[in-house]
């Protein structure tokens, strides 16, 4: 006895408009500090500024990849893909920490060599345009503040924002440093902290993104809390062989057998269907296919049993 149900969105929708106008400014300020603090960078030979406008290079990109998921997840779904596009969030989540770690790697390299050849740094310059940053990056943060909570992609967008304003103001404090006491290696020892804090950030944002990529169960959802929240319905004799995945950055999917005494009618079990539906809603689970069957019925998924 097979039935199948979807559900629909739920009052927690991100608003997309929102959004995209969040994701735009963002694009377009950090866009122009790159370039500030690079030619800064490269004109008063300060690592700090150089190696940090290659992280903000860096979330620029990310931030153009989040833009164009969101856009393309709101495609319509076609024959060929039912699901439409809205793998995209998770891909372009996956590709933006993959860029992260790239990011990394440059300034390491960059860092090691500015270890073995000190240069003279010049400390007013540097306060200056870190201070730009720390504006910047906390403003464009607090875009994404409302909704960091609702989607991985906006998550990643706050935390790098929110390390970027954090990592500007250690540049403005290397800056005093280097101006009262001329110790340049601080502005070298300052780079390795702006390594550590972008790989912290970033390799959570990794390890969320591939499991979702594998289709696991997402972050902050208990297979053992849903499977339970379903047994304690009224009628439900037995739930198993449940799985649950994301099908986009907002969006999760699941799948169950339903135990049901086999005299239970149409109209009751329509009852049944939608109270599963509205509890499994309000527990972040917004696509629901349900197989009902007897205990009776000889049961062949050879998936895992739950």
């Amino acid at each position: 006895m097979g039935h199948h149900e979807e559900g629909h969105s739920h009052s927690h929708n991100i608003q997309i408009t929102n959004i995209n106008r969040a994701f735009k400014i963002g694009i377009v300020l950090n866009s122009l500090f790159v370039i500030i603090e690079f030619v800064s960078g490269i004109y008063y030979d300060s690592m700090a500024l150089v190696s940090d406008a290659g992280h903000n290079l860096v979330d620029v990109i990310s931030l153009i990849l989040a833009l164009l998921a969101f856009r393309m997840s709101k495609i319509q779904s076609t024959d060929r893909l039912t699901y439409g596009y809205r793998k995209t969030t998770i891909l372009a989540s996956l590709a933006n920490s993959v860029l992260l770690f790239i990011a990394i790697g440059f300034i390491i390299k960059e860092t090691i060599e500015r270890f073995i050849t000190p240069v003279h740094v010049e400390g007013k310059a540097v306060v200056i345009v870190a201070s730009i940053g720390i504006l910047i990056n906390a403003f464009t943060a607090y875009l994404f503040l409302k909704d960091k909570e609702k989607d991985i992609n906006i998550k990643g967008a706050y935390l790098h924002m929110a390390a970027d304003a954090l990592v500007s103001l250690g540049v403005v404090i290397s800056g005093f440093i280097i101006l009262y006491t001329n110790w340049y290696i601080v502005d070298t020892i300052i780079s390795v902290i702006i390594v550590l804090v972008i790989f912290i950030s970033t390799w959570q944002l990794f390890k969320d993104s591939v499991n979702l990529a594998i289709d696991g169960v997402p972050k902050g959802i208990n297979i053992d809390d849903i499977l339970n929240a379903v047994k304690e319905i009224e009628k439900v004799q037995d739930v198993h062989h449940m799985h649950i995945w994301a099908i986009s950055t907002t969006e999760n999917s699941l799948t169950a057998h339903i135990v049901i005494n086999k005299n239970m009618d149409m109209r009751q079990l329509a009852q049944l269907k939608e109270k599963i539906k509205h509890k499994l809603l309000h527990m972040n689970i917004n696509h629901v296919t349900l197989e009902f069957e007897t205990k009776d019925e000889d049961c062949n998924d050879l998936s895992i049993n739950r």
